[in-house]
C-alpha cells in the first residue's frame, strides 16, 4: 500500500518535472526564434529600405528624364522659331536697305535732273595714299564707258578709267594721279586740284592766280574745262591756305565733299 502511494507520488513528481522542462524548453525555443528573427530583420530591413529608395529614385528619374526630353523638344522648337525670325529679320533688313538705296537713287536723280545718269552702287573699294579706286556694279552692258563722270549725293567722286560688261572702275579725285580743273565759288578763279601721296583724305589746290584771294571755307566746283568733268559739280571746301616765299608757289588744301571710304550709291553721268 505504501509502495503504491510512493510510486504515485514519484510519478506525479516526474510528470511535474517533465512539464516544467517542456515549458522551459518551449520558452527557450521561442526566445531563440525571436533572437534569430531579430537578426534577420536587422539584416533584411536596411536592404529593403535601400531597394525601396532605389525604386523611388528610379521612378523619380524617369519623370526627370521625361521632363528633360520635353524641355529638349521645346528648346528645339524655340531654336527653329528663332532661326525663322532671324531669317525674316534679315529679309526685312534687306528690303529696308533696298528701299533706302532706291530712295537715295531717287534723290540723286532729282538732284541731278539736268544730267542723263546711270545709277550704281559701290561693290569694292581701295582708297589709300598710293591708289584710290572704287568698283561699281554697272559696266558696258549698262552703257558705261571710260572717262564718264561719277557723282554722289555730296558731290564729285571721280571718273571711269576701265570697264567690263558688268562692272566699272572709278578713279576717285583724291587719287595721286587725278587732276581736276576747278573754280573757287567766291572769285570764279580757276585752280587745279590734285590728289596727294601724303594724305588720301585731301586734295591739293595749286596754280592759284597771284591776284586770287582764297578764303578758308570757300566751296570749290568743277570748271568744266577738259573732256571729263561737267561744270558746276561740288568738289569740296578750302581747308587751309599755305603761303610760300614765292607767291606763285602758294597752295591750299581742299577737303572733299564726298567721304570715299563710306560712299555706297553713285550716279554715272552718261556723256
Amino acid at each position: 500500500m505504501n509502495r503504491n502511494k510512493q510510486s504515485n507520488i514519484l510519478g506525479g513528481v516526474i510528470t511535474l518535472i517533465i512539464l516544467i522542462l517542456l515549458i522551459f524548453l518551449s520558452n527557450m525555443k521561442l526566445n531563440k526564434l525571436s533572437f534569430l528573427e531579430g537578426i534577420v530583420n536587422s539584416v533584411v530591413a536596411p536592404v529593403q529600405r535601400v531597394v525601396t529608395d532605389l525604386a523611388n529614385k528610379i521612378q523619380g528619374n524617369s519623370a526627370y528624364f521625361a521632363d528633360i526630353q520635353s524641355l529638349q523638344t521645346e528648346n528645339e522648337q524655340l531654336r527653329k522659331r528663332n532661326s525663322e525670325l532671324e531669317t525674316q529679320l534679315r529679309e526685312l533688313e534687306g528690303i529696308k536697305a533696298d528701299n533706302a538705296t532706291l530712295q537715295e537713287y531717287m534723290n540723286l536723280t532729282q538732284k541731278y535732273a539736268d544730267y542723263n545718269t546711270i545709277p550704281a552702287y559701290v561693290i569694292n573699294r581701295d582708297v589709300s595714299n598710293f591708289s584710290s579706286d572704287l568698283v561699281i556694279n554697272v559696266g558696258e552692258n549698262d552703257g558705261v564707258a571710260v572717262n564718264m563722270t561719277v557723282i554722289a549725293d555730296k558731290g564729285l567722286v571721280g571718273h571711269i578709267i576701265s570697264t567690263t560688261p558688268t562692272t566699272a572702275k572709278v578713279q576717285v579725285i583724291v587719287d595721286a594721279a587725278s587732276t581736276v580743273s576747278c573754280n573757287i565759288s567766291t572769285t570764279e578763279e580757276s585752280i587745279i586740284c590734285k590728289g596727294t601721296l601724303e594724305n588720301s583724305q585731301i586734295l591739293r589746290a595749286s596754280y592759284i592766280p597771284t591776284g586770287a584771294e582764297l578764303i578758308q571755307g570757300d566751296n570749290v566746283y568743277t570748271s568744266g574745262l577738259g573732256e571729263i568733268f561737267r561744270k558746276g559739280i561740288l568738289i569740296g571746301t578750302i581747308e587751309e591756305i599755305i603761303t610760300t616765299r614765292n607767291v606763285t608757289d602758294r597752295y591750299a588744301t581742299i577737303k572733299p565733299a564726298v567721304d570715299f571710304s563710306t560712299v555706297d550709291t553713285v550716279l554715272v553721268i552718261n556723256n
